[in-house]
């Protein structure tokens, strides 16, 4: 796609372009414990019925409902009287099937004596330790879980491309399984340009600028599985660019780095970039993360992000994160939005996507609403800690008022 051409793109067309990347090969399996945000190779089918068995819901007495309709009552009282077999805890079931007439003490998750189809709750029940009166009214099968109730066999419990939740992890150990095949962590090479920055803890040199980005990215990274190599600060140089990011595409997945993507003199990763590959999009009609490349080096994908510290947070998380998920397997690219009301006016063109920085609360009614930071600059690298998401005003929004509705962004959207 020529540079001309990606004014018209939207958001989501570059989303959707980015995933039809091709994904890096490779998987491994592993065990329960390190699966936790991983991404799943596999189907995982349940080959057992979960639970195993029909187990009580509550502590109380177990019993065949055709008996409590039979049974007699004790002296003035309206309830059904039982005489009681034995006692069943979890993972010590009864011996021997349920006698007719009879009920049993179960405790929750007791497996379910054969003949057994119902459970009165022990709160209901009156018992002498020899005989139960149960109360009136229970329904049949009342407080019981049938073998299969959650999972039966065959299911396809788990599917490939899910990003490993704790209850995925539950569900996998549930139906049997210790390990799973995921695929393996992607490897990416992070740089950041420009001749001012200085590493935090050198001498700041009149003129120059701690390097906060490529700390944010990498954490950014890390914080969504991959395995980040650092080639640190660049100098505004188009060879040196370009000779390093041809090193880092043949030792990664995905190359990524910061800053010198706009149309300055001293801009040099671009046309580094197009030296020893090609841009598929360069600036999108957002705010703030316009000068946002994406593209490929000798086939490894590569994001150039803007080098402002507001603006290359925003844009990894709209452009980055998800072409990072795409590689790393995920099939669910997407992040959740919620309505809230406006608590402030804001003036806004149409044509492009805004993202101010939001902070949530919920009024006196219990109503959505979210302030703006007091200013939408893309230095202030404060209102990312002052906030806790991003407010998105659309391209053919026009002003916002107060009372308005937005879209709100939590950044638990986007750390994650």
């Amino acid at each position: 796609m020529e540079a001309s051409q990606v004014e018209s793109l939207t958001l989501e067309t570059a989303i959707a372009q980015i995933s039809t990347l091709a994904r890096p090969e490779g998987a491994e399996a592993l065990p329960l414990a390190r699966c936790p945000g991983r991404v799943l190779a596999e189907t995982v089918v349940a080959d057992e019925p979960v639970p195993a068995h029909a187990s009580s819901a509550m502590d109380g007495f177990a019993f065949r409902h055709e008996d409590f309709r039979s049974g007699s009552s004790a002296a003035g009282r309206p309830g059904r009287r039982l005489p009681i077999q034995g006692r069943v805890a979890a993972g010590h079931p009864l011996d021997e099937d349920l006698w007719l007439g009879h009920a049993v003490r179960i405790f929750t998750g007791g497996m379910m004596p054969a003949g057994a189809d119902t459970v009165a709750k022990q709160e209901d029940c009156v018992s002498d330790g020899f005989f139960v009166e149960l109360p009136p009214g229970i329904d049949a099968g009342a407080n019981c879980r049938g073998a299969g109730d959650d999972m039966t066999p065959g299911t396809r419990v788990l599917l490939p491309g899910v990003r490993l939740r704790p209850q995925d992890i539950g569900v996998a150990a549930a139906v049997g399984r210790d390990s799973l095949s995921v695929h393996r962590r992607l490897r990416v090479g992070l740089a950041t340009t420009g001749d001012e920055l200085r590493a935090p803890g050198e001498v700041l040199p009149p003129g120059c600028v701690r390097d906060s980005n490529r700390h944010t990215i990498g954490a950014a990274l890390r914080s969504l599985g991959a395995e980040v190599t650092d080639y640190g600060i660049l100098r505004d140089d188009r060879a040196l660019i370009r000779t390093t990011l041809d090193k880092a595409a043949g030792e990664n997945d995905l190359v990524l780095s910061t800053g010198g993507v706009s149309v300055g003199d001293e801009d040099h990763v671009r046309p580094a970039v197009q030296d020893i590959g090609s841009l598929a999009f360069w600036r999108l009609p957002i705010k703030p993360g316009r000068p946002v490349a994406v593209g490929d080096i000798a086939g490894t994908p590569f994001v150039g992000l803007p080098g402002n510290p507001v603006s290359v947070l925003i844009a990894f998380w709209l452009i980055g994160r998800p072409l990072l998920l795409h590689l790393a397997g995920a099939t669910d690219l997407s992040v959740a939005r919620f309505p809230a009301r406006a608590d402030f006016d804001h003036r806004h063109g149409p044509g492009r996507r805004e993202f101010l920085r939001g902070r949530f609360r919920l009024d006196e009614t219990g109503s959505a609403r979210v302030a703006a930071y007091r200013s939408s600059s893309s230095g202030m690298l404060t209102s990312l800690t002052w906030s806790d998401g991003l407010v998105e005003i659309h391209e053919g929004t026009g002003d916002v008022h107060a009372g308005d509705l937005v879209s709100f962004i939590p950044y638990s959207e986007l750390l994650s």
